[in-house]
C-alpha cells in the first residue's frame, strides 16, 4: 500500500536542507492554510488549560516555531525537542534556549522509536509531523505513546495536513490547495509540493484522528480549527 514512499532517512535528508522554510514564526509553513492562525490558536488553548505546566515535548519540532509561540504565553518551560533532522534540531535549540529559563532538551529520531517514558510532560504539540505515519499500526502506536507521555490533565495537540474520506470532497479540496499554492507563488510550486506530498505524506481525516485520540483515553477532545486540508485539533488526558 505504501510502496514508493519515501524513508525515514530521505524525509529526513529533505528536510535537512528546508530549515530556513521552517524558521518564521511570523508565518509559519507558509505551505500550510492558515499557519499563524493554528499556532495562536493551539498556544492560546494551551495557556488557558495548562497554565500551570513545566514541561513541554515539541514533535517534529523543526525550527522551533511551536515551542517558541508557547514560550511567550507559558515563559519559563522546561522543553524537549524532538525531530529527525539534525540541522532542525540545531536551529531550534538556537532559537528556544534564549526563550525560556527552563531545560532544553534536544532529541534527534523517530517518534515511532523514540523512548518517552510515562507521563513525563505537561503539553505535547505535533506540528506537521504525524502525516508521515503510515499503517494503522504506526498510528495508534503513535498516539498511545503519546497519550502515555502525558501528565494527567495535560494535553496533546496536532497541526497537520489532512484528507477526506469521500473522494468528491477531497477533490474539491485538493483543488482548492492547489489554487492556494499557485496564488502563494506560482503554478511550479504547486507541483512541487504535490509531487513531496505523494511521495512522503500518508495523512489521515480529521475523524479518523479524534476517533484515535477517543480510542487511546483522551476523555475530552476538541476541533480548534480547519481549513482545506489542514487542521489543529487534540485532546485532554483525565486525571
Amino acid at each position: 500500500m505504501y510502496e514508493g514512499k519515501s524513508s525515514v532517512d530521505e524525509i529526513r535528508r529533505r528536510f535537512d536542507q528546508d530549515v530556513e522554510r521552517f524558521s518564521n514564526l511570523e508565518t509559519g509553513q507558509s505551505a500550510t492554510i492558515d499557519a499563524p492562525l493554528a499556532l495562536d490558536l493551539v498556544t492560546q488553548v494551551v495557556a488557558r488549560l495548562n497554565p500551570s505546566a513545566t514541561a513541554l515535548l515539541d514533535v517534529g519540532c523543526g525550527a522551533g516555531n511551536y515551542a517558541l509561540k508557547l514560550l511567550q504565553r507559558l515563559p519559563g518551560l522546561d522543553v524537549t525537542l524532538l525531530d529527525l533532522s539534525r540541522p532542525m534540531l540545531d536551529r531550534a535549540v538556537e532559537r528556544v534556549t534564549p526563550a525560556t529559563t527552563g531545560k532544553v532538551t534536544a532529541i534527534q529520531g523517530d517518534v515511532r522509536e523514540v523512548e518517552l517514558g510515562r507521563e513525563q510532560y505537561d503539553v505535547i504539540l505535533a506540528g506537521a509531523v504525524l502525516h508521515h505515519l503510515r499503517g494503522d499500526e504506526e498510528w495508534e502506536h503513535v498516539f498511545a505513546k503519546l497519550y502515555d507521555a502525558l501528565k494527567p490533565g495535560g494535553s496533546f495537540w496536532i497541526v497537520d495536513l489532512i484528507t477526506h474520506a469521500i473522494p468528491q470532497v477531497q477533490e474539491v479540496m485538493w483543488e482548492r490547495y492547489g489554487a492556494y499554492l499557485t496564488g502563494l507563488r506560482d503554478e511550479a510550486y504547486r507541483d512541487h509540493v504535490f509531487a513531496y506530498i505523494e511521495r512522503e505524506d500518508t495523512p489521515r481525516t480529521v475523524m479518523y484522528q479524534v476517533d484515535l485520540l477517543r480510542s487511546v483515553g483522551f476523555r475530552e477532545v476538541e476541533i480548534l480549527h480547519k481549513n482545506n486540508c489542514f487542521a489543529a485539533f487534540g485532546g485532554v488526558k483525565g486525571p
